[in-house]
């Protein structure tokens, strides 16, 4: 969704793995507020199904981390380790 010629999206805080969006998509990136050895990984499912993955294994640093992918199915985020997480998706 553009906003004034800016580009938005909805969002989602994660400490641990959930679902983020049970219908299809766009994934814009995340961005990572403080991590200790934290890693996620997403897959494209409506539910906590994990056969369809989007990426392997990411250890993010903090910071913005730009991911422009769409997903067929849904969102759906694994955490590992202590990672706080904003997801940014359409």
């Amino acid at each position: 969704m553009a906003l004034n010629n800016l580009e938005i999206g909805q969002y989602k805080n994660l400490t641990a793995t959930a679902n983020i969006k049970n219908i299809s998509g766009a994934l814009a990136g995340f961005y990572i507020s403080n991590t200790t050895a934290g890693t996620i990984q997403f897959y494209d499912d409506a539910g906590t199904g994990t056969t369809t993955p989007i990426t392997g294994l990411i250890t993010p640093s903090v910071g913005w981390n730009s991911l422009p992918v769409g997903f067929a199915n849904g969102l759906y985020a694994v955490i590992g380790g202590a990672l706080n997480i904003t997801v940014v998706y359409l």
